[in-house]
């Protein structure tokens, strides 16, 4: 048999199916799997990515280190989605929101999540390829972060925090990238890249915690642990808290860093939002509590607004 004719033959086959048609076909499902139709995930990692690597280029980075850090936020926030309804799709299908994700409802198997993933976080690491040695030290570090956090909320009371470290890890990873040379080793990461790190963990503890205050009486019901649950009556206190700690001491190393009145503007644009946050969850409804999570990658693009372009007006 040619080749023609067994392609002639498969297409008038109704019972075979081509690779390219049976992709298309998933297509739809793998994409729900990611989230791509809700890129708030992946712009709340963005932002603090991309500030933390304007503020160590001191300006413009220059575009192929942007292009790692865009792609390989997207790349690996879609991998960490795999790997979360993979670990919480029996959780997920006694929950509201999240009964219908792919894997929790039977629409894709265990293993198909977990390839799906796997490609995507292969591909993330090739853009790392790209960098340098230090960049990639810190690569399986993010990784492994990324991996447990699914399983956090078993074993911490605020997992939350666990997930502020897998969502701040772009900042040394942008140091590292910019800064880093050719030897294996963190030395090149200065201190504040720390202390940008560990302040960006607040702002993921305040809009994570907005986020799991619209499950509350789902995970109380399943035995799940989270933030929201973990500080009780203070839950609306607490996520103010984190805002402050956020914004303060992001405002305090920029300005220990030499950044001006532009970048306190984008600071005070993101206190301003803070504000309308408050007034979204004090009814501690979903509706409002959901809202203010989605929105809440406008707070971290004024930040990343303000010092970008202070940085490029010096």
């Amino acid at each position: 048999m040619g080749v023609s004719e067994a392609c002639h033959r498969r297409a008038d086959n109704p019972g075979v199916t081509s690779i390219p048609a049976l992709a298309r076909g998933r297509l739809p499902l793998y994409l729900d799997l990611i989230r791509w139709n809700r890129p708030a995930g992946w712009l709340l990692l963005l932002w603090p990515t991309l500030s933390a690597l304007w503020i160590a280029a001191d300006g413009f980075p220059g575009w192929h280190l942007i292009f790692v850090f865009v792609a390989g936020t997207v790349l690996m926030r879609s991998a960490g989605c795999c790997i979360n309804d993979v670990a919480d799709r029996e959780f997920d299908r006694h929950v509201k929101r999240t009964a219908g994700r792919p894997v929790t409802r039977g629409a894709m198997s265990v293993r198909e999540a977990l390839g799906v993933g796997a490609v995507l976080a292969l591909a993330a690491f090739l853009l790392v390829l790209t960098t340098n040695p230090p960049t990639i030290l810190l690569s399986f570090a993010g990784l492994a972060v990324t991996l447990a956090y699914p399983y956090a909320k078993r074993w911490v009371s605020m997992p939350q925090a666990v997930l502020g470290l897998a969502f701040s890890f772009g900042i040394p990873m942008a140091f590292a990238a910019t800064l880093g040379g050719h030897e294996w080793t963190l030395r090149a990461v200065p201190p504040h890249a720390a202390w940008l790190f560990v302040a960006n963990i607040f702002w993921v503890l305040a809009y994570d915690t907005e986020y799991a205050m619209v499950d509350r009486d789902d995970d109380l019901r399943i035995g799940i642990q989270t933030s929201a649950i973990t500080l009780g009556r203070f839950d609306v206190a607490g996520v103010m808290a984190f805002y402050a700690v956020y914004l303060v001491s992001w405002a305090l190393i920029g300005r220990a860093l030499g950044l001006g009145l532009v970048f306190l503007a984008g600071m005070a644009a993101a206190a301003v939002q803070v504000g309308w946050h408050f007034a979204w969850i004090r009814g501690r409804s979903r509706e409002g509590c959901f809202r203010a999570f989605r929105l809440n990658h406008w707070l971290g693009f004024a930040v990343f607004a303000g010092t970008a372009l202070d940085l490029s007006l010096r």
